[in-house]
């Protein structure tokens, strides 16, 4: 669902960039996104004659203010502006022209920049785990791996959606950015080596959430161009939605002086750093949404002033509203990967095939991304993408012998390995949980984030069966004769990729013989962190927030669970949702 960056070792200029990735066609595209989408403008173009906070009017607010133009808040603006006013106010800038967002092949390359304008954010967990948030309208649909896939009938009721809505929203999401994958020779070698292993039926092309084998939908079409959360603007009313990139919201504005405290509306900076207020309407059904995601969410409220007080007092920041549930309840979905050798040239691949096991874990597969000059093993500082992990050392940690050392680690890998690919273990709906708390009052850092892989031990039970299912797959005849590699011993598998996993969790001597120990010193993430406002704790069960008036949350922050394999496509089915819901319950018949 969704982000990942890191300090590389060797920058690509910018130059470099436009000569090696821009597609001829740039400005035709430059022409057609201005036609398609008129609404989006930089937030330095926000007019100063708008009624601000301190001097508000009585009817020139906006019915909705929306904080982040990612994979939820997308569909929900364009949804709430077919019959009200709008403004999405987005942190990043555009994926329409950005190469490294836009085509497949350069996946790894947006995830291993580190720049201020980056479209990903890296972050480091208190766990040692490197990760990323998305700054890029779009959210993680335009820095991810595509793979799109409905949440489990469970989820849907667990959460208390109305399933009818839900069928609706689905579809529209679909309709428009969601295609079938080319179904890679790569891929077909998975899909039989896992039905090989037991992982069965065999259910075909679906987007449902079935146990067995499957293939699922892609944001790739069949060119490898990616299509993201953000085109799901061009569905909008663009006489009542204004979208502002580089806008940064500050915080969010409350009225304290009744009984309940009511948002009002943001101050957001632009990207010439100048500061803006933004306000919404008096009307009593105006919102502030907050849709910054997991991470951005939690973090923002608690920098608005509502969260638990004594965090907040210590960082000077005046409280509007204690909670102390605000950051509380974060979870990552673990994963380690297996890696798989090959003698034969493969092409790039991201997941497309999908294993539900019933062991509570989920087996996915990439491969090819190390291939290029551009790669982990050429550069020795770029992301390893098929594990969705960096391979970099964060600026506090970094040495000339530390990057001395991790350069020979690389080499060490046998070529072999960067020919093939990985196959992924995922455990699903994990029990392990953490949480989020500020470092500092700027908006722009990351906050602290802690998600305790593995401490609970039903977590890292399935992670050692999903290991061994993971090997199995490699270890199937139908790989072996892909790859046309001789079948590996479960311990050179393990060694190979105890060398490839990047993290800075300490390593054990034990951690091939272990798959306990393997486990904890190899996990990663595959970006789908959620928690820090749940229902029930931080919003009321239509995502309104407890305690205040007019602020709603709509993202995967509300979650207690990541819904399905991957959460993006129920995320995006969320926006399309809640927008749906808001304007039904406020308007009845005439919605």
């Amino acid at each position: 669902m969704a982000s990942i960056g890191a300090v590389k070792i060797f920058f690509f200029s910018f130059a470099f960039c436009l000569f090696n990735f821009l597609p001829p066609s740039q400005g035709k595209q430059e022409k057609l996104n201005a036609y398609r989408y008129p609404f989006i403008r930089k937030a330095s173009t926000f007019p100063s004659s708008t009624p601000s906070i301190s001097a508000p009017t009585n009817n020139n607010g906006y019915d909705y203010i929306i904080i982040g133009g990612g994979t939820a808040g997308c569909p929900l603006a364009t949804t709430l502006s077919q019959k009200f006013s709008v403004l999405l106010l987005e942190r990043g800038g555009v994926p329409f022209t950005n190469p490294n967002v836009s085509f497949l092949e350069n996946f790894h390359i947006t995830l291993a920049d580190t720049s201020a304008t980056s479209a990903s954010q890296y972050f480091k967990s208190e766990d040692g785990v490197l990760n990323a948030r998305a700054r890029v309208l779009g959210g993680g649909s335009s820095i991810n791996a595509g793979f799109y896939t409905r949440a489990s009938s469970r989820f849907i009721e667990k959460v208390g959606w109305d399933p009818k809505l839900v069928n609706e929203s689905y579809p529209w999401i679909e309709k428009q950015i969601v295609h079938r994958p080319t179904f890679s020779s790569y891929q077909r070698a998975v899909r039989d080596s896992l039905l090989d292993s037991g992982v069965s039926p065999f259910n075909g092309f679906t987007y449902d959430h079935i146990y067995g084998t499957k293939l699922g939908g892609t944001i790739f079409d069949r060119f490898g161009r990616r299509h993201t959360a953000a085109e799901l603007l061009a569905s909008a009313n663009p006489q009542k939605l204004t979208v502002l990139i580089y806008a940064t919201v500050q915080k969010i504005v409350f009225d304290t002086k009744g009984k309940r405290p009511k948002a009002v509306g943001v101050i957001f900076e632009d990207e010439n750093g100048k500061q803006h207020e933004a306000i919404i309407g008096n009307d009593k059904e105006s919102e502030v949404i907050v849709s910054s995601g997991a991470i951005g969410t939690p973090q923002l409220l608690m920098l608005s002033g509502i969260g638990p007080k004594p965090e907040l007092e210590k960082l000077n920041i005046s409280v509007v509203l204690d909670n102390p549930f605000v950051g509380k309840g974060m979870v990552d979905n673990p994963m380690n990967t297996i890696f798989v050798p090959s003698n034969r040239e493969v092409h790039q691949s991201l997941i497309e095939t999908v294993g539900i096991t019933k062991l509570g874990v989920y087996i996915e597969a990439s491969s090819g991304f190390s291939q290029s000059p551009n790669s982990i093993h050429w550069h020795h500082g770029i992301v390893s993408p098929e594990i969705g992990q960096l391979s970099t050392i964060p600026p506090k940690q970094r040495s000339q012998e530390a990057v001395q050392a991790f350069i020979k680690n690389k080499k060490d890998i046998p070529v072999e390995a960067f020919r093939g690919g990985f196959i992924l273990s995922k455990v699903a709906n994990p029990w392990s949980v953490g949480d989020l708390k500020l470092v500092n009052t700027n908006v722009n850092d990351n906050p602290s984030v802690t998600f305790n892989y593995f401490s609970h031990p039903y977590d890292l039970h399935r992670c050692v069966e999903g290991i061994k299912l993971a090997t199995k797959v490699v270890q199937s005849q139908h790989f072996t004769n892909y790859t046309l590699c001789n079948r590996e011993t479960t311990e050179k598998l393990l060694n190979l990729s105890v060398k490839a996993s990047v993290n800075l969790v300490p390593r054990h001597a034990n951690d091939t013989k272990s798959l306990e120990q393997f486990c904890k010193d190899t996990v990663i993430t595959i970006w789908h962190y959620h928690g820090g406002c749940h229902v029930g704790k931080v919003v009321s069960s239509d995502h309104k927030v407890l305690g205040v008036d007019k602020l709603r949350v709509v993202d995967g922050s509300t979650f207690d669970e990541s819904p399905g394999t991957n959460p993006q496509a129920t995320v995006m089915m969320m926006g399309r949702y809640m927008g749906l819901k808001i304007l039904r319950d406020r308007l009845g018949k005439l919605a």
